[in-house]
């Protein structure tokens, strides 16, 4: 048993951690972060580390940033809560709806806050029920996800999301308004022989056959990331969204991009739709909007829906939703200055300068024996380590090969994150610089050699 210091000891006491093996977790004890400064950050021994995650996909300048932390204590000293319900209202929160309308990549009549990805997800699901029902449409109310999507975890986000573990014992999803459709990847999902527009053709034939099935009168939205992000970093064909969208627009169905994760600079456009050629009626973001500093996201709102929203409060008396917390002034200042310094910054032409150099030392490790896919855009990446690579088989999941190599990374100063199908994302702040990149990718490469060592060692084989 791992000697535990008295602040892991608590921790372990009274601490139930997210997305954490609970049965495991005492023996193991916890990674105490204790600070932090551009793109590391350091634990309670000392050790210092290469946020490989950007926290979870969402520090995009780093830690430390005074800009941010001064904004958030300007605001704090000036008001430091109210709220939006019934009418009330504050600067930081229309000063940042404004400046969200004026970057959104798609035409937005309102802003609705809220606190986090999962909150957005779930609130605009609750919409565009709303909206069927203000439109005299109460069977138009089925949502096409995909599998590996990840939306949040909330019990309506959570049944739009396509992982297993998100919803095995909770019962979920909730009902049948949910379906999946594929995952478009080309890695796996590809034919023998079968191009990657073909094979986004086949993916976009099996959306329109699910459809017609379902009934087209009965399917209300389609939600999509850019980029599959919990779903192991999965970055879809070139023409994927240009073949779904007639089909969407044929059926009457609303798409939604999900720009939790790639929003704000990450794929190197402002966001992940722009980079996939993507025409959403609605955008949910969050992380980046604050570079993770306080929680808060947004949902944009299309003129037609808010008609139906404000034809609903003439016959119910109040739009009935919100959260305390939903555009917290403290949260909105931060973000209001983030959305500054990427301007100021030119983080996007930063990303774009970094992009080459991060996608060449990512698309290199596929020449490692136990890589079979480094793809990724902008700044970040996915990799997966596969026990066969001209098979594309994977371990044996019992191995838990991904975990012992984000272990090992640990071990060597790196933060990343493993997913599901032995599959590892790296997601680094929008911040880092080219030594820092390939300090990131050296460190990674000797923990793939230590993985392979374990894998030779232990004679760990495919499924």
């Amino acid at each position: 048993m791992t000697v535990l210091n008295s602040t892991a000891q608590r921790d372990i006491e009274n601490l139930a951690h997210p997305y954490t093996n609970l049965a495991t977790h005492p023996e193991v004890g916890p990674t105490v972060i204790v600070r932090g400064k551009g793109v590391t950050v350091w634990d309670d021994q000392g050790k210092d580390y290469i946020e490989g995650m950007a926290g979870l996909w969402c520090t995009a300048f780093g830690y430390g940033e005074e800009a941010l932390i001064e904004a958030a204590a300007e605001q704090m000293r000036k008001l430091a809560y109210t709220h939006l319900f019934a009418g009330k209202s504050h600067e930081p929160a229309i000063e940042l709806a404004e400046k969200l309308k004026e970057i959104a990549p798609l035409p937005v009549s309102k802003v609705l806050f809220a606190c986090s990805g999962s909150e957005s997800n779930d609130t605009l699901l609750k919409l565009i029920w709303y909206y069927n029902n203000a439109k005299g449409r109460p069977e138009k109310k089925k949502i096409v996800s995909r599998h590996k999507a990840y939306h949040g975890v909330t019990v309506a986000s959570a049944s739009l999301t396509g992982l297993a573990p998100v919803q095995r014992d909770f019962d979920l999803p909730m009902n049948d308004r949910f379906l999946y459709t594929d995952c478009p990847h080309y890695y796996h999902g590809a034919e023998p022989g079968e191009s990657a527009e073909d094979f986004a053709g086949r993916m976009a034939a099996n959306l329109e056959t699910l459809i017609e099935t379902e009934g087209p009168e009965t399917i209300a939205a389609m939600f999509a990331e850019p980029i599959m992000g919990a779903g192991g970093a999965i970055v879809p064909p070139a023409t994927y969204f240009e073949k779904i969208q007639p089909i969407l627009e044929k059926h009457d169905i609303l798409l939604v991009t999900d720009e939790v994760i790639c929003g704000f600079g990450r794929t190197a456009n402002m966001f992940g739709c722009e980079t996939f050629n993507m025409k959403p009626d609605f955008m949910t973001v969050a992380k980046a909007l604050s570079s993770g500093y306080l929680p808060i996201s947004a949902v944009t709102i299309p003129e037609p829906v808010f008609e139906a929203m404000q034809d609903e409060s003439r016959k119910i008396g109040t739009f009935g939703h919100g959260y305390t917390y939903g555009g917290h002034p403290v949260s909105a200042a931060v973000a209001v200055k983030a959305l500054e310094l990427y301007e100021k910054r030119n983080i996007l032409g930063h990303v774009r300068e970094m992009e080459p150099i991060f996608q060449t030392r990512l698309k290199a490790l596929e020449d490692h024996p136990l890589v079979g896919e480094a793809v990724g855009r902008g700044l970040i990446g996915g990799i997966e380590l596969v026990a066969d690579k001209k098979a594309k088989r994977n371990f044996d999941t019992r191995h838990g090969v991904a975990g012992y190599c984000a272990a090992r990374c640990h071990h060597r100063g790196l933060v990343v994150r493993p997913l599901a199908g032995d599959r590892i994302a790296v997601c680094p702040p929008l911040i880092i610089n080219e030594a820092e990149i390939n300090e990131l990718f050296d460190r990674y490469s000797r923990a793939l050699d230590d993985t392979l060592d374990h894998v030779t060692k232990n004679k760990l084989t495919a499924a």
